[in-house]
């Protein structure tokens, strides 16, 4: 399947779902309530087969006061991949778990909740992984600051 016909495919089985542009990839913007259901969808339907998370990561747009949640897929039988994107406010952050989808996601959930401080609904292990439990903030928000920053000459 074709990146294009991959991207209607989606948005005909899901009518919420947007295109998002400026993607390398295949790629569907959908709203967070309707996350897990339409990856859920997307994993189980033949047509598609996203069979593996290979990657999950957010991007911090604070100017604009969101989070956009960004999960790569990819079907190992049909060879094609796909990017899923949702936004959560930056205000507070939380987004449903898609551990119980795919057992990658719990590692990769947790890198998100300690760099960028996003909380995940129904994670049975959030916490940090890289930074010490008693570290303050999420280093990779945009407006982060400590004390052992450097400067920019």
């Amino acid at each position: 399947m074709d990146s294009a016909a991959l991207v209607e495919g989606i948005i005909r089985k899901h009518p919420g779902a947007q295109l998002r542009e400026g993607s390398d990839t295949p790629a569907v913007k959908v709203s967070a309530e309707v996350l897990v259901s339409v990856l859920e969808s997307l994993r189980d339907d033949p047509e598609f087969g996203f069979d593996m998370l290979f990657d999950h990561t957010a991007i911090d747009w604070m100017e604009q006061g969101r989070f956009e949640l960004i999960y790569r897929l990819f079907s190992t039988e049909q060879g094609h991949s796909a990017m899923v994107a949702a936004d959560v406010p930056r205000d507070n952050p939380v987004a449903p778990t898609v551990s119980g989808l795919w057992r990658s996601a719990l590692g990769l959930e947790r890198e998100v909740y300690d760099l960028l401080g996003v909380l995940y609904d129904g994670h049975p292990d959030l916490r940090r992984v890289f930074l010490e439990d008693d570290w303050k903030g999420h280093p990779l928000r945009k407006d982060y600051q400590d004390d052992y920053m450097l400067e920019r000459p």
